[in-house]
């Protein structure tokens, strides 16, 4: 016990109450991709399935902490819904805006693309955190078989989706209408 007494106090001391933990998302990722890699199917399914929480989705939850418990069963959700079927799990690449350049088809790609410019623009436009939109980026991507956004990022996005000094989601439309020379293609 003087082991948990020490770690409380060391969560006081970097500015935690005494109940408080901080989230982890590297400790999420490790675990989602581990799922992938094991084959484990019917965890990940488990996490795409709405309602009744599931032991899938309140493990991914403790990931979150005591402030964001639900944000990371929601970002596992996503992650599941990428993975679906998929062997190989994707840490991904980009922000959430950079990500969405992959949607299109033909020569309409990104901000070319009208589909992909909407999507954008309901996801950036969004006052609260706009997981049916983020759902689509996602589910998008992973039907053209293109990369995800960055996950580790996009939790830390989500995290400070609601303080305007982050910027997010300006970053997000930066990331996508940025041309292609600024971004080092």
């Amino acid at each position: 016990m003087p082991e948990r007494t020490e770690a409380l106090g060391e969560q006081e001391a970097a500015g935690y109450g005494p109940a408080e933990l901080p989230h982890d998302s590297p400790a999420l990722l490790a675990w989602l991709t581990q799922l992938v890699r094991s084959h484990e199917n019917g965890t990940l399914a488990e996490l795409r399935r709405a309602g009744e929480p599931s032991n899938a989705q309140i493990r991914a939850g403790w990931f979150g902490g005591d402030k964001h418990r639900e944000l990371f069963e929601r970002v596992a959700f996503l992650f599941a819904v990428y993975h679906q079927g998929r062997s190989v799990p994707s840490y991904g690449f980009d922000s959430l805006g950079g990500a969405a350049r992959r949607i299109g088809g033909g020569k309409e790609w990104g901000p070319a693309n009208p589909g992909a410019v909407r999507l954008v623009s309901r996801v950036v436009s969004s006052r609260r955190v706009p997981w049916r939109h983020l759902q689509h980026v996602v589910t998008r991507l992973r039907s053209l078989d293109k990369a995800p956004p960055r996950w580790d990022e996009l939790i830390e996005d989500l995290v400070k989706w609601e303080d305007r000094g982050a910027r997010v989601a300006y970053n997000w439309s930066v990331d996508f209408y940025a041309p292609d020379q600024r971004r080092g293609k």
